[in-house]
């Protein structure tokens, strides 16, 4: 299908003069676009942090609410689409404004009410319905602004209404403003509530917006009869289908790339926004006459970033900022080689709606396949290379005649490492230890070659894919086990090489250790020693003794303990004779792992009457009817600790399960977030006394299995931390930190002082 090219106008009637002429349809139509995609992608980040807390901070949370946001996008497409065909301009326009009106009513933004908690099982489904009855209303009536104002404008008879796909391009610069202000401005500024009656004022402000559109189209009634017709672009079913595939892959990759990074440091919709900001853009760099980057340009620079990634999947913690740059240019990329040639084969202004309706469900397809699909299928996070590489098919000439040929060729060759990486999926092969430098070298070379062939699509895609799917199955120094995936997250119980201790992973983040053999290579016997966080001497450790060791001094009975958080079971082994520990865990595969013996023996062996409660723990844990003595909170999403978990109400909430004399301990370790400051002023709040505790273990952690951790001991009186009051560090409130309640938090400014200092 070729491309319908802008061309000058042709002489129009008076009517289609008198609004050419005014000059205001143009910018009242960017306007109201922008207050639009404003509106729309501040609604986001808003309502998903709202809804954050029920799912006790799990990043798929996201992954879900872009899938919904998309399908609503799609029959706000579908709506623009249907109102274009039966009605013009003049009668839409009053039956959107009706539409707007109706949904006012359903405001401020808010959590439906009477929407219990989530279930066990279906939880994905659970929260799209509770997205549904919440925020589907207003969301669906922002999502077809764009495509009506669009095909408004292009039948308006104005000058530059041939090419309204630059209106495209300005709905989404204010949709990257919005993603920008949000994290930056309103999140650090409003509350919750002041965010949702703000948005209210910004919702009347559009209803004013696209009554001055209808207006103006008005005072034109006759110019899109009046005018020219334009000549009809042929459309077929080849072109529609590379529309949706074209939009398809960057609306996954969007969704996969996020939960790659944000599983390793925190929900948060700071870190959610970026991708999203990022994809968005590219449609403003694109879609527009003169792009502000080339396409030949974007794929002179994929290989050149896409190369170094293979490696990169592997994982290189400690340059994690360099990492998760890489993988964001990478992403920005490849949407950008997408989404410039769906530019390129944009249809005339007369399909505009149909080609939105297409681009649209591409995104649904995709946005399904890595936020819904993916996660019940793959055990791991296996859609993010799936749909990199998938992307790079999109590269020009992969297809041509002799590229044909020479995919053809190359096809059997790909079959076999696509084979063969699946049997290593499937038999969890260990590589061994003598082979992993060997290994490593291989990457390399397969990385110059990849950038030697990059003026090759066929040669530079299949070495890309290959490279991915190896880093993908590969962790260097590991022998895989098990992989589970849950809502939650992707856990790894693996071994090391040696044989001599088994781990389990959250994402990236080690969650928990026991040692299989001694030095001398014999087989552990009897209770296994805790370790990763929990060795002996440890602050969590410590902590507990220090909270027992407080009540024998006051002679009162240290009896029940509650636990936030199970991972592979490792403070079971602190529990003495007499008490009676509870666990509090909102992940069932967790529980499954740490409760099967074969996998850790913490629990079976130290604890086989620990009672283990499912759900998430500032719901399980009020509607517990004991108090406890001490409340330990060790809850994470791979290295990332739930925001709701640490609020001022969620403390107070522990509080009234504590006895008068008890204690809580909060594991605060983080690779990115200094959070002692926060915790500081909650304890003010609250009118605790606050400490503070740092363990740095000596040695390597694969070695030692010890790893340096931080703690918060909160309680009503000195008295109460026991020993901790005198080895410990008093905590002071920190000023320049605001107080995190569940109106209020912002993770960015703990990020950026862990980064860069206070």
């Amino acid at each position: 299908m070729s491309v319908v090219e802008n061309s000058p106008d042709q002489t129009l009637p008076a009517a289609a003069r008198s609004v050419d002429d005014t000059r205001v349809l143009p910018f009242l139509s960017m306007a109201t676009l922008l207050v639009s995609a404003l509106l729309l992608f501040l609604i986001q980040p808003m309502f998903a942090k709202m809804v954050l807390p029920r799912l006790g901070g799990a990043p798929s949370v996201w992954s879900v609410a872009m899938v919904f946001f998309q399908a609503v996008l799609l029959a706000g497409y579908a709506y623009a689409h249907l109102l274009g065909r039966l009605f013009g301009p003049q009668r839409a326009g009053l039956v959107h404004l009706l539409l707007l009106a109706v949904t006012a009513m359903t405001l401020p933004i808010a959590i439906a009410p009477n929407w219990g908690a989530p279930p066990a099982d279906g939880t994905a489904l659970w929260l799209f319905g509770l997205f549904a009855a919440s925020i589907g209303l207003p969301f669906f009536t922002l999502s077809a602004s764009a495509p009506l104002l669009q095909s408004w404008f292009a039948a308006s008879g104005h000058r530059e209404a041939s090419n309204p796909y630059v209106l495209y391009a300005a709905s989404n610069l204010g949709s990257f403003a919005a993603l920008f202000a949000y994290p930056t401005v309103v999140e650090p500024l409003l509350t919750l509530k002041t965010q949702a009656s703000a948005w209210s004022v910004g919702f009347a402000v559009l209803t004013l917006l696209v009554t001055a559109v209808a207006f103006v189209l008005g005072r034109g009634n006759g110019v899109a009869i009046a005018a020219p017709t334009p000549p009809t672009s042929s459309v077929n079913a080849a072109d529609r289908l590379r529309w949706i595939a074209l939009a398809a892959v960057p609306s996954g990759l969007v969704i996969a790339v996020t939960a790659h990074l944000t599983t390793d440091v925190a929900a948060a919709p700071f870190l959610w926004v970026i991708p999203l900001a990022l994809y968005l853009f590219t449609f403003v760099v694109v879609f527009r006459d003169r792009p502000w980057i080339s396409h030949a340009t974007v794929v002179r620079l994929v290989p050149f970033a896409v190369a170094p990634l293979a490696i990169s999947l592997v994982g290189a913690k400690v340059f994690w900022l360099t990492t998760i740059v890489l993988h964001l240019v990478v992403f920005a990329l490849l949407a950008l080689l997408c989404h410039g040639e769906l530019y390129a084969r944009r249809p005339h202004p007369e399909r505009l709606t149909e080609f939105f309706l297409c681009t649209s469900f591409g995104g649904v397809l995709g946005g399904a396949f890595a936020g819904l699909l993916a996660p019940q299928i793959f055990s791991g996070n296996y859609e993010y290379p799936i749909l990199i590489a998938l992307a790079l098919l999109a590269l020009p000439g992969m297809f041509a005649g002799g590229a044909r040929r020479a995919l053809v060729k190359a096809s059997p060759w790909l079959a076999v490492a696509i084979a063969l990486a699946m049997v290593w999926y499937v038999t969890q092969l260990r590589l061994p230890a003598a082979l992993e430098l060997p290994f490593s070298a291989l990457l390399v070379v397969l990385t110059a070659c990849m950038l030697f062939l990059r003026q090759r699509p066929v040669a530079f895609a299949g070495l890309a894919i290959t490279g991915l799917m190896l880093t993908t199955f590969w962790r260097p120094g590991l022998a895989p086990i098990e992989t589970a995936r849950s809502f939650f997250g992707v856990h790894t119980v693996v071994d090391l090489a040696d044989g001599s201790a088994r781990l389990l992973f959250h994402g990236n983040t080690m969650h928990g250790a026991e040692r299989l053999r001694n030095a001398d290579g014999t087989p552990v016997e009897g209770a296994p020693e805790p370790q990763s966080y929990y060795y002996p001497g440890s602050p969590l450790a410590d902590g507990i003794a220090a909270a027992r060791g407080a009540g024998e001094l006051r002679k009162d009975s240290f009896e029940r303990v509650a636990v936030v958080g199970l991972g592979t079971g490792s403070l079971a082994c602190y529990l003495r004779g007499g008490e009676s520990w509870t666990f509090f865990e909102i992940d069932p595969e967790v529980i499954r792992i740490a409760s099967n013996p074969s996998l850790f023996t913490f629990l079976s062996r130290c604890a086989p009457k620990a009672r283990l409660v499912l759900g998430d723990a500032r719901l399980t844990l009020q509607a517990s009817p004991d108090r406890y003595d001490l409340i330990v909170l060790d809850a994470f999403s791979s290295d990332g600790i739930p925001v709701h978990l640490l609020t001022r109400e969620a403390i107070a909430g522990y509080l009234s399960k504590l006895t008068p004399h008890g204690s809580i301990l909060v594991h605060i370790s983080n690779r990115h977030l200094d959070l002692a400051p926060i915790l500081a002023n909650v304890a003010r709040s609250e009118g605790l006394t606050a400490l503070f505790k740092e363990g740095h273990p000596a040695g390597d952690v694969m070695t030692t299995l010890r790893t340096a951790s931080r703690v918060v001991m909160l309680a009503r009186a000195p008295e109460d931390t026991g020993e901790a009051a005198r080895h410990w560090t008093a905590m002071s409130p920190d000023p320049t930190s605001a107080l995190w309640t569940d109106d209020y938090s912002n993770l960015l400014g703990p990020m950026l002082r862990t980064k860069f200092g206070s």
